[in-house]
């Protein structure tokens, strides 16, 4: 068994993030290694990286980043149900292909929905692909038939 250790990331991991966030979009994308992302696209994903709204979780192997998994932070008006109006939205939920199965998402998932309690979130939401979704309900995530979408 490996020795994966976890660590929440600081602004001093922005190149870690960035290279494994990139792996991540390149791999459920499904885009060729090469492909190169717009500039724009990659100064957004470095300022949220940076602006604390988030934390994120990075699993290593040796020295190795092998899965991450963000949180980002959200604060609208105080509702009944949601009484601090603090509430979160995980995402970025990647364990690269060689260490699936293993419990690393799982376990990224753990710290961050501990540390979310700890904040005074009331619910975390997330998009769930086909792949993730018997990890989010292991996890106790259910389905939502409230929220209502719209695309800008």
């Amino acid at each position: 068994m490996r020795d994966i250790k976890y660590r929440k990331t600081t602004k001093d991991d922005l190149e870690i993030l960035m290279n494994i966030r990139l792996e991540m979009l390149r791999e459920v994308n499904h885009l060729p290694k090469e492909y190169e992302f717009d500039e724009a696209f990659i100064q957004e994903s470095r300022t949220y990286f940076e602006d604390g709204l988030q934390t994120t979780v990075v699993a290593f192997d040796g020295e190795k980043a092998v899965g991450c998994a963000s949180i980002s932070y959200i604060w609208i008006m105080p509702t009944f149900a949601h009484p601090t109006g603090k509430r979160a939205h995980l995402m970025n939920v990647y364990t690269r292909e060689d260490h699936r199965r293993m419990g690393i998402s799982k376990k990224m998932v753990e710290l961050l929905i501990d540390e979310a309690k700890q904040n005074g979130v009331t619910e975390i939401s997330l998009d769930a692909t086909e792949m993730g979704r018997p990890l989010y309900e292991s996890l106790g995530f259910v389905a939502s038939d409230s929220a209502m979408v719209k695309v800008l």
